[in-house]
């Protein structure tokens, strides 16, 4: 994938959130696709310094999901002070990889629950053995 587009960032978002915290709608991901997209524009990366607090959340939050990723430049000033610059970069190999894996569901993420159920009886009792 060479262009990030509206309908492949949405499906991403979507398909990053588990559903078994939060399930995020459809249209709540195509918002937070819209609004991340605007920043970027065709940019690779943009600098961390327009981003407003809430925005700056968001982009967290994708961070925590795989989809972006954070880098930072030094330079130095004409005064001889060392200077931060922080970027936001997309992590074009992660969104790809949820676009393919596809949303989780509630069901597979039951299904890894440990079930004591299968457990034997023995297991509970305590032994003088140790």
């Amino acid at each position: 994938m060479t262009v990030i587009t509206i309908h492949n960032l949405t499906m991403a978002i979507k398909n990053s959130i588990d559903s078994s915290s939060r399930a995020m709608e459809e249209e709540e991901a195509y918002d937070l696709a819209h609004r991340v997209l605007n920043f970027f524009g065709y940019a690779d990366r943009i600098i961390d310094n327009i981003l407003e607090p809430e925005d700056r959340d968001a982009f967290y939050m994708l961070e925590d999901a795989g989809i972006l990723t954070t880098e930072r430049e030094e330079t130095t000033l004409y005064d001889g002070r060392e200077w931060r610059i922080h970027y936001w970069l997309f992590r074009r190999e992660r969104i790809n990889e949820l676009l393919l894996q596809g949303p989780r569901t509630a069901e597979a993420v039951t299904t890894a629950e440990f079930n004591y159920d299968e457990l034997p009886d023995d297991i509970w009792q305590r032994g003088s053995e140790n």
